[in-house]
C-alpha cells in the first residue's frame, strides 16, 4: 500500500514536469525541450524493471533466466535516470526571459529522474541485503554508481543510447576500449565519470541514511507500543 502512495506521488510529479514544459512552450512559443519528456520516460523504465526483479524474487530465485534478464535490462537503463542532470548543459541557449524558467523546468525533471532513479536502486539494495552481507551489497551498489557514471559520460558525450549495446554493441566496445587504453587521451571520460559519481553517490548515501533512520524509528516505536488487552468472552 506505502509503495503504490510513493508511486503515484512520483506519477504526479512527474505529471507537474509536463505541465511546465506545456506552460513553457505556449508561453515562450518553443517546444525546444520537448527532449526532457523522452528522457524523463526513459528514467521510469528501471524503476519498472526493479519493481519486476522484486516480485520474480518474492517467489523464484534470483539467480534464474528471468532474473538475470531483469538485472541486466534494469542496468542498461538505469543511467537514463540520472542522465537527465546533463540536460542542464542546454541552459546556454535559453535567453534570458526564459532563464528563470527553463532551470526551474530542468529541476523539475532533474528531481524526479533522479528520485525515480534512486527508489529502483534502493529496491535493488534491500534484495543484495537479504542475499550478502552488508559491505558487499554496499560495494555493489556503489559499482552500479560508478557504471551509471561512466554510461552518462557515452550518452551525453558520445552519444550513445541504452539499446546500442544490443544494436550496435561493437561500436561501444571500441569507443570503451580506446579509452581505457589510451587513458591520457581521454582524461574528459575520467573526471566525468568522477564528478557524476561523487554526485549521485553522496546524494544516494544521504537518502539512504534517512530512510534506514525512518524504519528504525519505526521498528522502535512498534516495539514500545503496548499490547492491547484481550477481550474476555462474554457469556
Amino acid at each position: 500500500m506505502k509503495s503504490n502512495r510513493i508511486i503515484r506521488s512520483l506519477a504526479l510529479a512527474s505529471l507537474v514536469s509536463v505541465a511546465l514544459y506545456v506552460a513553457r512552450a505556449l508561453t515562450f512559443s518553443s517546444t525546444e525541450f520537448w527532449y526532457l519528456n523522452w528522457n524523463l520516460l526513459l528514467a521510469w523504465v528501471p524503476l519498472i524493471f526493479s519493481y519486476m526483479l522484486v516480485r520474480h524474487c518474492i517467489t523464484g530465485f534470483w539467480v534464474s533466466t528471468k532474473g538475470i534478464l531483469l538485472t541486466i535490462l534494469w542496468l542498461l537503463f538505469l543511467p537514463n535516470s540520472f542522465y537527465l542532470a546533463t540536460d542542464f548543459i542546454h541552459l546556454q541557449r535559453s535567453t534570458s526571459e526564459s532563464l528563470l524558467f527553463d532551470i526551474v523546468l530542468l529541476l523539475s525533471y532533474t528531481f524526479n529522474g533522479f528520485i525515480v532513479g534512486y527508489l529502483s536502486v534502493y529496491s535493488v539494495h534491500q534484495l543484495l541485503l537479504r542475499r550478502m552481507a552488508r559491505r558487499k551489497s554496499h560495494l555493489l551498489v556503489a559499482g552500479v554508481f560508478l557504471l551509471c557514471s561512466f554510461a552518462i559520460y557515452l550518452g551525453r558525450y558520445l552519444r550513445w543510447n541504452s539499446w546500442d549495446i544490443i544494436f550496435n554493441p561493437a561500436g561501444i566496445l571500441f569507443d570503451v576500449s580506446d579509452r581505457f587504453l589510451n587513458p591520457a587521451d581521454h582524461e574528459q571520460t575520467f573526471w566525468t565519470t568522477a564528478l557524476f559519481f561523487v554526485l549521485i553517490s553522496s546524494v544516494y548515501m544521504v537518502l539512504w541514511s534517512l530512510l534506514r533512520e525512518v524504519q528504525l524509528a519505526s521498528v522502535s516505536k512498534a516495539v514500545r507500543q503496548p499490547a492491547l488487552p484481550r477481550r474476555g468472552r462474554t457469556r
